[in-house]
Order: C-alpha cells, then structure tokens, then sequence
C-alpha cells in the first residue's frame, strides 16, 4: 500500500492531537489529587506523579501521598524503600481495584532535590 504525502502529514497531525489530548500512549503527567478524585478513569495508564514517601510495618508496604493525603501504594516496595520521608517523582504503571485500592507499579524513581 502507498501512503499519499497528504495521508502521512493527517495522519501525524491525528497522532500529535490524541497525544496532546491524553489519548495516545505514553506517560501522562498527575497529581496524586487527581489519580484520588478519578482512579476509575487512570487505571491501567502509565503516569508521573509525585509525593512524599511513607511505609508501614505491619504489614510492610509503602506509598505515597501529598498533604491531603491522597495516598497511592508503590510497587514494589524496594523502588522506594530507602526514601522514606523523601519526596519523590514515580512513573509507573497506576491500578484501582476496589478490593486492593490505588497501586503504582514503579518504572522509575527519581528524589526531588531542593533544586529540582
């Protein structure tokens, strides 16, 4: 099949709007504000979010959670259990279940500096 110079210029033009809309894939920038207040609607998305990290003993986990707290669980829990009190930017995979609550399975941790 040949693609027509003007097929090709719409249908990058189409890529560029759905991606700019949130539509395509790739990593969707979050708050932990809004994965809370619309978890249904970002499940199974990649994000980027940030906050500050926490952990329980019993039984161990970790999450993390702005000053609400709106809270989101990370996993698994060594991608960030040496931050603890630190605040960090996660991206990840994000999951809702209303059994299990809000998940993020991390790709990549990074620690806010004071510069950052």
């Amino acid at each position: 099949m040949i693609l027509w110079p003007r097929t090709v210029v719409v249908m990058s033009l189409v890529g560029v709007l759905l991606g700019g809309c949130g539509i395509g894939g790739g990593v969707q920038e979050v708050s932990l504000e809004r994965l809370a207040a619309e978890q249904d609607a970002w499940d199974g998305r990649d994000v980027r979010t940030r906050g500050i990290v926490q952990m329980a003993e019993q039984p161990l986990h970790y999450w993390i959670e702005d000053d609400a707290p709106n809270r989101v669980e990370i996993q698994p829990a060594d991608a960030v259990e040496d931050h603890v009190g630190q605040q960090v930017i996660v991206e990840g995979t994000f999951r809702f279940r209303d059994d299990e609550g809000r998940r993020i399975t991390v790709g990549t941790v990074e620690v806010v500096t004071p510069d950052s």
